[in-house]
């Protein structure tokens, strides 16, 4: 199904019901505020983060708490900007058309690479051409299973679902990593992680997310009006939301479930572990509400996102069990700089970026 990551948030929101408050480190004080839309957030130069405003369409640096914008496409060309990754004196950033029911314009993605001085050139403009030519997730089948009850797909038919389908043609180019001559992108329309070239803009597929099966609770059912639905599994569509290097070599990717983000099928959200070389996906860690960005620091622990959850998780160097870090509403994406910890809170009101010292 055709889907915004930034709609689906959005929508999200609106239905998500409150929950405790977890215990953490006490939350610091805000770094900067202000910002627009701040979905996305990467180690620049220096001492400085690059933040991706997204509803207002720039990258904004931040260092020392001033904000400065380093890009921002032509406004008439109406790119959707979203991840970044810096690599030497050079920002990466994907952008984005066509992504989501609401915006009609031809699927369309791109690559393109930001000097420090702000002077941007394209390293490829046919991440939505890639993705209409392969469709890497066609013959992936989401939705009920063969021997699901009639009834069941019919009550699902009128809600407006598809009962049963296979991956159909769509992008979102959302987030991207960047290693040698190599950018990793992850595509939350097209449910995979691509590579392309630095050099040559080349395009391939690194590998194809699962479904993300849940069972339908009678309390779902009841609320939906699925009677006839309850038991079954259906298989809902990854939504990759972020990628990052881990020491090993291997691309850790986190992946929204597909289905709805509130706590009525349960925290279905997980990090993927990719191998770039082989495309063979593991499951990393599971049970997560929300996660949207992830990164690591210096000694391999890995810090999530969580959007509607409990703001930052922390998973410690090597393990598969994540934990409350700092509680905030509202994170999209995490990045660490040195010994500190960045994140973006408040996403859809206030957008502020928040930091944290981390001990060793």
């Amino acid at each position: 199904m055709k889907k915004s990551l930034a709609l689906l948030a959005a929508g999200a929101l609106i239905v998500l019901p409150a929950g405790p408050a977890t215990a953490a480190p006490p939350s610091p004080p805000p770094s900067v505020d202000g910002l627009v839309g701040p979905l996305h957030v990467s180690a620049g130069t220096g001492n400085s983060v690059i933040v991706s405003e997204e509803f207002a369409g720039r990258l904004t640096r931040i260092e020392g708490g001033t904000k400065t914008v380093l890009y921002a496409p032509p406004a008439d060309e109406q790119w959707d900007v979203a991840g970044t990754a810096t690599q030497g004196s050079t920002t990466y950033v994907i952008e984005s058309q066509g992504a989501g029911p609401e915006d009609p314009r031809p699927l369309a993605g791109r690559l393109v690479a930001v000097d420090a001085k702000g002077r941007a050139r394209t390293i490829t403009d046919q991440i939505g051409a890639y993705e209409t030519a392969h469709n890497p997730d066609g013959d992936v089948h989401y939705g009920l299973g063969p021997n699901a009850p009639a009834e069941c797909a019919s009550q699902l038919t009128s809600l407006g679902f598809p009962a049963s389908y296979t991956g159909e043609t769509d992008s979102h180019p959302y987030a991207v990593a960047v290693r040698g001559n190599t950018a990793y992108v992850a595509d939350a329309g097209g449910n995979d992680v691509l590579a392309v070239d630095l050099s040559t803009g080349a395009i391939q597929t690194v590998a194809v997310l699962p479904p993300r099966p849940a069972t339908i609770t009678q309390a779902f059912a009841e609320q939906y009006g699925l009677p006839a639905c309850i038991g079954q599994t259906y298989n809902f569509e990854p939504v990759p939301t972020d990628v990052a290097i881990g020491s090993d070599g291997w691309l850790y990717v986190t992946s929204l479930p597909g289905g709805p983000e509130d706590a009525s099928l349960g925290a279905r959200g997980a990090v993927f572990r990719v191998s770039p070389s082989t495309g063979a996906v593991q499951p990393w860690i599971q049970g997560i509400m929300s996660p949207t960005g992830l990164a690591f620091d210096g000694s391999g622990n890995l810090y999530i996102a969580s959007l509607f959850g409990t703001g930052v998780l922390r998973a410690a160097a090597g393990t598969q069990t994540a934990q409350p870090f700092l509680d905030k509403p509202s994170t999209a994406d995490v990045t660490v700089q040195g010994n500190m910890l960045y994140a973006t809170t408040d996403v859809f009101g206030n957008g502020t970026l928040i930091s944290q010292r981390l001990t060793p």
